[in-house]
Order: structure tokens, then sequence, then C-alpha cells
């Protein structure tokens, strides 16, 4: 009768802090390919990964992989580890799995998409504008390809032009 009158946790969501944990930006054409005409396609790579730092506490690590390519020739490419950590608690394992798989990584993704463009334009190319990302729909997609028992969205490869 003593657990009954336990009160319940109060839900918790709160983002304490964002960071670059890896970035890194290739050009192996440059500077030759600036004075040629190309028709860039570009191919990102989006995977997501959580740790449980302290209970309540999870690092997620949002990971961005963006390859622009001429015909067979890469242009550029950048990859991005833009991690957060966010304290959780509160939610049922599951409502806890959707946040991670989910919501955390779309908290990251506009600042990997800043971070993206920003060094883009840097090494010499046109602004890219990143379209935005349904995570809950890569979630749901990763949880039922998986039969539900995985953390969050499974590498997901998106066509850009």
């Amino acid at each position: 009768m003593a657990e009954d009158n336990q009160p319940t946790p109060q839900k918790q969501l709160l983002l304490q802090k964002i960071y670059i944990k890896d970035f890194s930006f290739e050009s192996p054409r440059a500077p030759e390919i600036f004075g040629t005409n190309v028709s860039p396609k570009t191919q990102i790579s989006i995977k997501s990964t959580a740790k449980e730092l302290t209970p309540n506490t999870q690092e997620v690590i949002l990971t961005l992989t963006l390859e622009a390519k001429d015909q067979d020739k890469t242009l550029f490419m950048v990859e991005i580890e833009q991690a957060g950590l966010f304290r959780i608690q509160g939610y049922s394992e599951e409502e806890q799995r959707m946040l991670i798989g989910s919501y955390c990584p779309g908290t990251l993704y506009p600042f990997a998409r800043e971070a993206i463009a920003d060094v883009i334009t840097r090494g010499g190319f046109p602004q890219l504008l990143l379209q935005p990302i349904n995570f809950d729909g890569l979630y749901a997609q990763a949880m039922q390809d998986s039969g539900g028992s995985n953390g969050g969205p499974a590498e997901t490869p998106e066509d850009t032009h």
C-alpha cells in the first residue's frame, strides 16, 4: 500500500548542451573544380545514436554525411557529428526511446544543417540548403524495419539535387 502513495516522477525533458563532436570537410578537386561547369548531385546519410551518461542523462549524436559528385568525381564531402546532452526523466521506456530516436535528433538537426551550409560556402561552393527532415517518420520506419527493438533512426540515404 505504501508504494501506491509514492508520487510518479514528473516528466522532464531538458536540453543541457549542444556541441560538435566531430566535423570534417574535404574538397579533393579544389581549386581545379572552380574553373569548370559541373552539375553536382548530392546524397546525404543520416544516423542517430545515443548513450546513457548518467541516470536520466543521454548523449545523443546525430551524424550527417553529405557528398556532392559530378558524374563519378567527388566535389566535396562533409561529415558532422552534432551532439547534445538531454535530461530525460519521468517517461515510460517506450516514450523515452521515441524522444531519443526522434525528438532529440530533430532538435540537433538545425545546428548541424547550419554548420554544414557554412563550411560548404567557406569551401568555395554555392550555398546549399538542406531540406527539413521528418525524424518522426524516420524513427517510425526504423521501428518497423527492426521490429520495434531499435533505439533510433537507422542510417538513411536521401538524394538531394
